[in-house]
């Protein structure tokens, strides 16, 4: 991949394709495609096919995707199967289509078995039962990279697909009804400390297990994998340390400076109890983390707290 190749990312408005452009601009990279929907709607398999043919990339990087948190996946499955089974499939149909060589495909952890052997290996996908609560968001991100698989296989092509922890980060969703849990919790937490309430209550038990990562590593990981990926078609990326719900939210109300009593709902699920990813494939291209949890939910806190049109 050089400085003058030609890249599109979609998903370009959310925090992976945020994360992306603001890497490819600050290596001054010079020929960077984000189209916003208008400019480019996934849905639609003739614009895309058009899109493809018109703008011609080198370099696909496939961050586009329909997102929520577990109650968001509860309440709408149909949607996270349907939307983006039509747009994974749009965008690497046409890409095979136009003769694009190269594309990146960013899946899910919430793909492997609830109960999958830890740290979770790429050979654990399809070895059991997948979490009911994700169930429908993970089986279309399954069919979007076994799509790469075949492509890689069958034809030669370069995609593959990245298998992302937990992340967070810059550019987050702090929306309440279909945000993950670490904007959740700074949302909540924030306005526990704001209106001085004595207790932050909580879905679950507390005792699940997550492993995160902050999203400009994963960006980094993308593009040296890109470039030097020959052999997977999977790749697993996460910063290999877990922590459980309930320690996060301690953590998170420290970095607050508030003290507040954590009372748990363990009538609601915790989702998988535990997913931690076994990162080696990444970590023997030369990859690893850079920002630590504590620093980057500082980070984020501080970015939340500071910043009133994230929290309208």
């Amino acid at each position: 991949m050089k400085k003058t190749s030609r890249i599109l990312i979609t998903g370009g408005s959310g925090m992976v394709g945020k994360a992306l452009i603001n890497y490819f601009n600050q290596n001054k990279y010079t020929q960077i495609f984000y189209p916003n929907r208008k400019e480019l709607n996934l849905m639609n398999k003739t614009k895309v096919l058009n899109y493809i043919k018109k703008n011609k990339p080198e370099y696909v990087f496939a961050a586009a995707a329909f997102v929520g948190g577990i109650e968001a996946n509860m309440n709408d499955p149909i949607n996270f199967f349907y939307k983006n089974i039509e747009i994974q499939n749009n965008l690497i149909n046409s890409c095979d289509t136009h003769d694009v060589n190269n594309l990146l495909f960013f899946g899910s952890s919430c793909i492997y078995p609830r109960l999958a052997r830890q740290p979770i290996k790429e050979e654990e996908i399809l070895s059991g039962f997948l979490e009911k609560t994700n169930e429908a968001y993970a089986i279309s991100k399954i069919a979007g990279l076994k799509y790469c698989e075949y492509l890689r296989t069958k034809k030669n092509r370069n995609y593959f697909t990245i298998m992302p922890t937990n992340l967070y980060g810059l550019n987050d969703n702090y929306n309440q009804n279909s945000s993950h849990v670490i904007p959740a919790l700074i949302s909540k937490i924030h306005k526990v400390k704001e209106s001085k309430q004595k207790s932050l209550h909580l879905f679950g038990t507390g005792k699940a297990l997550r492993e995160f990562l902050f999203v400009d590593d994963l960006a980094n990981a993308s593009v040296i994998a890109m470039k030097k990926n020959t052999k997977y078609s999977m790749i697993n990326v996460g910063s290999g340390s877990e922590i459980t719900i309930k320690n996060l939210a301690n953590l998170i109300l420290k970095i607050a400076n508030y003290k507040a009593k954590i009372i748990f709902d363990t009538k609601m699920p915790d989702g998988t109890p535990r997913k931690i990813l076994d990162s080696s494939r990444i970590f023997k291209l030369g990859w690893s983390p850079k920002i630590s949890l504590d620093r980057g939910l500082k980070y984020v806190y501080d970015m939340y707290d500071n910043n009133i049109s994230i929290r309208s």
